[in-house]
């Protein structure tokens, strides 16, 4: 019998849902629910506790639900999974976190500012951080111009709160990165997911906002057989 999952898709740091608006209608095309969650990432007074509690609420009932987070949302998702049974979690230009890690001191842990700042060397571009130059340079002007009001500050509490896990839940996990990530490096990535998870990488075109600039191969990932 054909099931239909649920996807979870966890945006990053701001938390917007937009962010999927691009990825959300090719799943359910497909024949399956695609609820992209709206985290309040401008609420001093939230956390990642009540992140996971706004995806917990939004896929309660649910039967098959696979998890994806994006960049930040990468902490978020493990404790989805570690609060309720999931069919399976995804990694997206992610931070990975170890158990009580904080997204705060992630940086500094897995050397990301250095890595980036390696690849602007090696790619030839601005080791300035800058929206366009690591978010949007592979996104469509007219797609990136839409997502002006949706952008919101993430505050500091989310990069306060440890990541509330014992141990990396025990789910299918698949770690997916942007070939042109230029915030989140291939290899930073490779080396993250390998030293952390065990695993390796599968690799996308586009970089580190994919569902906005690559939302067919994002779509088709999510929807292929681990």
């Amino acid at each position: 019998m054909w099931t239909v999952t649920t996807f979870a898709l966890v945006p990053g740091a701001g938390g917007a849902a937009w962010y999927w608006h691009r990825v959300v209608p090719l799943l359910e095309q497909a024949g399956h629910e695609a609820l992209a969650i709206d985290l309040p990432g401008d609420d001093p007074a939230a956390g990642l506790g009540e992140y996971a509690a706004l995806v917990l609420d939004a896929v309660a009932c649910r039967g098959d639900v696979v998890v994806v987070g994006q960049s930040m949302g990468g902490f978020t998702a493990p404790i989805v999974a570690a609060r309720r049974p999931v069919a399976g979690l995804v990694l997206l230009n992610a931070m990975v976190p170890l158990p009580g890690e904080t997204a705060g001191a992630w940086w500094e842990a897995v050397g990301a500012e250095g890595a980036r700042v390696a690849a602007a060397r090696a790619g030839g571009y601005d080791e300035e951080f800058d929206l366009g130059t690591y978010f949007l340079h592979d996104v469509d002007p007219v797609v990136a111009a839409g997502g002006a009001q949706h952008e919101r500050p993430e505050v500091e509490r989310a990069f306060e709160t440890p990541c509330d896990i014992e141990a990396w839940p025990d789910v299918p996990t698949r770690v997916v990165a942007g070939a042109d990530d230029r915030f989140f490096p291939l290899e930073l990535q490779r080396r993250v997911a390998r030293d952390r998870l065990g695993l390796e990488v599968d690799v996308l075109p586009g970089g580190h906002l994919a569902a906005l600039s690559r939302p067919a191969e994002v779509a088709a990932y999510l929807l292929s057989t681990p």
